[in-house]
């Protein structure tokens, strides 16, 4: 499985990627999401790990531009942020992610997160 990991801080990318290769998963990296955007495009990504607050695309613009292309629009995306704020958290699920989680996130909160989606995408099928 190849995870897609969407953060403008290079120490959490870093940080989030040694996370989930522990955990045996695959990882790409972007910096925003117009960098994510072309990734998808290169990329066989099976479920994006994204951060809120970016510079040239944000984390909500992302999830609202995958969710309005079919190639895209059932990827599962895992937000992760500093913003705690219910009002944050509530625009995020409207425009479509799959799990929201408060930094700082540890390898098993990542890692529950993934497979909880991917129970729920496994049962639908």
């Amino acid at each position: 499985m190849k995870i897609l990991v969407v953060d403008d801080d290079k120490t959490t990318r870093k940080l989030l990627s040694l996370y989930l290769k522990a955990k045996g998963y695959e990882v790409v990296t972007a910096e925003n999401g117009l960098d994510a955007m072309e990734k998808l495009g290169t990329e066989n990504i099976n479920l994006v790990v994204t951060d809120m607050n970016m510079p040239y695309m944000d984390g909500i613009e992302l999830t609202k531009n995958l969710r309005a292309d079919d190639s895209w629009k059932g990827l599962p995306i895992v937000m992760v942020t500093t913003e705690a704020d219910d009002d944050e958290r509530k625009k995020a699920y409207e425009m479509g992610v799959d799990d929201y989680l408060v930094k700082p996130a540890n390898a098993e909160q990542i890692s529950d997160s993934i497979k909880k989606i991917l129970k729920k995408i496994f049962k639908g099928v």
